[in-house]
């Protein structure tokens, strides 16, 4: 049975719930595709100045909820090294947030694009705050047909998990849509709660939480267990290639 390794970026932290759920969640789903998981948490501030070096050895990259980081420059180096190097990437909470802010800066060129938890005098807030909190809030997702997120569920409705004071700026929006970044799932009133990136082997950030369902379920949530194959597969081909980086390189 093949190992596929997750990095965990973020800072780990016992008494948030979503860091606590995470190894159950990953353990569940790697239990339905067909392998083994081994995560190791990340800091922030290790992506720096080589992400390429931390991450390379792993199959996949979950950027953790828990923002604000020790290294916001670190969480979005290695959201940029992940998606440029084919490496599939889950975003959930913090991290979707930080995946919408690597993209508009680094591929829009919105150099001064914001999040307002940590700059909330910025000019260009991306990341704005939610009109309404959502803090252990549970709330309705409609899929869009077609899109990864949709044939993950294999329907186009859910029920999800949030905890979180902060989403996508409706404002930049058809930007980052027009930019490439596909909006795969809204709540009941559009707006955006799941985002993907065509072309990419997994690239996918969800502003709830799917790892919470861990704790409350036996059952593999969907989304994780896509994201898990695909780093299966990425395992796969890398062995297949004789390319697989060794542990600690």
């Amino acid at each position: 049975m093949r190992t596929i390794r997750i990095a965990l970026t973020g800072e780990l932290d016992e008494s948030v719930v979503a860091h606590r759920a995470i190894p159950r969640s990953l353990a569940r789903a790697a239990a339905a595709v067909g392998c083994r998981v081994e995560a190791r948490w990340v800091p922030t501030s290790e992506l720096l100045p080589d992400p390429t070096a931390v991450l390379a050895s792993f199959h996949g990259h979950w950027c953790v909820p828990g923002s604000p980081y020790a290294s916001l420059e670190g969480a979005l180096a290695g959201i940029a090294d992940s998606r440029g190097a084919g490496r599939p990437f889950l975003g959930t909470c913090g991290g979707f947030q930080h995946a919408l802010l690597e993209y508009a800066r680094d591929v829009l060129g919105l150099s001064d694009a914001a999040h307002e938890e940590s700059s909330p005098i910025a000019r260009t807030l991306l990341i704005s705050r939610l009109k309404c909190s959502l803090e252990d809030h549970d709330g309705r997702v409609h899929l869009v047909p077609g899109t990864r997120a949709a044939a993950a569920y294999g329907r186009f409705l859910a029920v999800e998990g949030y905890h979180c004071n902060f989403g996508l700026n409706p404002a930049f929006r058809e930007t980052l849509q027009r930019g490439g970044l596909v909006v795969s799932g809204v709540d009941d009133a559009g707006d955006a709660r799941v985002v993907e990136l065509p072309g990419h082997p997994f690239f996918v950030a969800t502003l709830f939480q799917p790892e919470r369902s861990a704790l409350a379920s036996r059952l593999p949530h969907p989304l994780v267990a896509a994201f898990v194959e695909a780093a299966r597969v990425r395992a796969t081909e890398r062995a297949a290639r004789g390319t697989e980086v060794a542990v600690g390189r």
